[in-house]
């Protein structure tokens, strides 16, 4: 029995009345949720624009006239192994088809759709042939204007005009394709995925500071932490397509209720494995039934396919030889911003110094006063309020989310904690940056769907040289 002391930390608000306080505000939001179900059963029928994933492929386009006019209404039709699909430009000239098997499809434009006066420029290059590849967007671009004859050797017509809709792991807005074409090494392409890379490692540090938070303080890998993300991601989709709230509202609720899960997870679940004296072993397999459970009640709510966040199109910018939408700006500054309070909380506030006191030793903590539960709980809600909004700005980088997005991220945290060094949250950080420049700079030598396994491959052989991690500590073994 370890001794109980008084609590430092007792002079803050009652802790009886913040559980009460997330508990009604996750009542709330649910009410909401079912009213916004129950009242907008079109929002879920829509037609949206097509989102690359590992099952599907995407073919995207925007049709113009010779004066620079988005070209509504124009029927285009696409022919090849998953099928025949027809499209139809919106009121801003784009257009989108899904497809569900890789090959190469014929689009054809009908031109007695066209707006009056308006003719192809480029009248035998209708209907256009595509490579299409699953998890990726390609594009097919039919200019408008006085005819003219194709140029030898070239296709006046393929521009480097972005795709309706980005492919995951893009998140710049642009066409898949010029990321993953293969079409050499160029100071502005290896300018581009540096940049991209950054971003993505940002973003994922935010799920995997949570991550290390947790194993620091109770020793426990939490295999259900991936759907902790895929939870803000969902959460943040209700709420701007099917409740029908602005983007900024959504994410802070499904911020808070991702943390008040945290909350609802130590209460219920892990403290009391805790005081039963359940074993770490035992614990991670909880996790990962815990992990499976969720993920496949995601899946029945919500349907495997991706869910946008947002619909619109994000604006681009270009910093320099850089492309980046304006939502992926914003959401590079609401991470370091989240960061930059996490490293505060940690270094400056007497529960953060208390919360490395914990990691570094529970007996010694206990022992000097500290509420080892209480810092444990602290560290389950915080992390998964990271984890939940991490999976909200990494839907909005990538164009959706869905119910494994999550899922299909854990590996790279588990890669990024371990590599920043077990229970180090700082490590995190670093850990995640070097695993998202990895991942995003590989696709200049390898295909592009095994850049994460390029992650992993590093990780490997970091460890063999430095086996604690970036900035974890050397320990006595034996």
């Amino acid at each position: 029995m370890r001794p109980v002391a008084a609590d430092p930390l007792a002079g803050s608000p009652p802790r009886a009345a913040r559980p009460l306080t997330l508990l009604l505000l996750v009542a709330a939001f649910l009410t909401w949720s079912v009213l916004g179900l129950a009242t907008a059963p079109s929002a879920r029928a829509a037609t949206q624009a097509c989102v690359a994933d590992a099952a599907t492929g995407c073919i995207n386009g925007t049709i113009r006239t010779s004066a620079g006019a988005p070209a509504a209404g124009t029927t285009l039709t696409v022919d090849g192994p998953g099928g025949e699909s027809t499209a139809t430009t919106d009121a801003e000239g784009r257009w989108s088809v899904a497809v569900t098997e890789a090959g190469e499809y014929e689009v054809t434009l009908d031109t007695a759709t066209l707006p009056a006066g308006e003719t192809l420029r480029l009248p035998d290059q209708n209907p256009r042939v595509v490579q299409v590849n699953l998890g990726s967007s390609s594009v097919a671009l039919f200019p408008l204007g006085a005819p003219v004859e194709a140029p030898a050797g070239g296709d006046d017509g393929s521009t480097d005009e972005p795709s309706a809709a980005p492919a995951p792991g893009s998140g710049t807005g642009q066409a898949a394709t010029a990321a993953s074409s293969g079409s050499g090494i160029t100071a502005a392409r290896v300018a581009q995925l540096t940049v991209n890379g950054l971003v993505f490692g940002t973003l994922l540090a935010l799920a995997s500071v949570g991550l290390s938070l947790i194993y620091g303080t109770t020793g426990l890998s939490n295999f259900a932490h991936g759907e902790q993300v895929s939870l803000g991601g969902i959460l943040a989709y209700v709420g701007t397509q099917l409740v029908g709230l602005p983007l900024v509202p959504s994410a802070i609720i499904a911020v808070a209720i991702g943390a008040a899960t945290g909350w609802l997870q130590d209460t219920f679940l892990w403290r009391p494995l805790r005081r039963r004296g359940v074993g770490m072993i035992q614990q991670m397999i909880v996790t990962i039934g815990l992990s499976m459970a969720i993920s496949y009640v995601f899946q029945f709510f919500f349907g495997a396919g991706p869910l946008r966040i947002v619909t619109d199109t994000p604006q681009s910018v270009m910093i320099g030889p850089v492309r980046l939408t304006v939502t992926t700006l914003i959401s590079m500054g609401v991470a370091a911003v989240a960061l930059g309070g996490v490293a505060y909380f940690l270094l400056g506030t007497r529960a953060g110094r208390a919360t490395r006191a914990v990691a570094d030793n529970p007996a010694l903590s206990a022992a000097s006063g500290i509420s080892v539960n209480r810092m444990i709980r602290l560290v389950w809600v915080l992390g998964a309020g990271l984890a939940a909004l991490g999976g909200v700005l990494v839907g909005l980088y990538f164009g959706a989310t869905s119910w494994y997005s999550g899922g299909a991220l854990l590996l790279l945290m588990f890669a990024a904690v371990t590599l920043g060094g077990l229970g180090a949250a700082f490590g995190a950080l670093a850990g995640s940056i070097v695993i998202g420049l990895v991942v995003e700079l590989s696709s200049l030598w390898i295909p592009i769907d095994m850049r994460y396994a390029s992650a992993l491959v590093i990780l490997i052989l970091v460890l063999l040289v430095r086996p604690q991690g970036i900035l974890g500590r050397a320990t006595r073994v034996g």
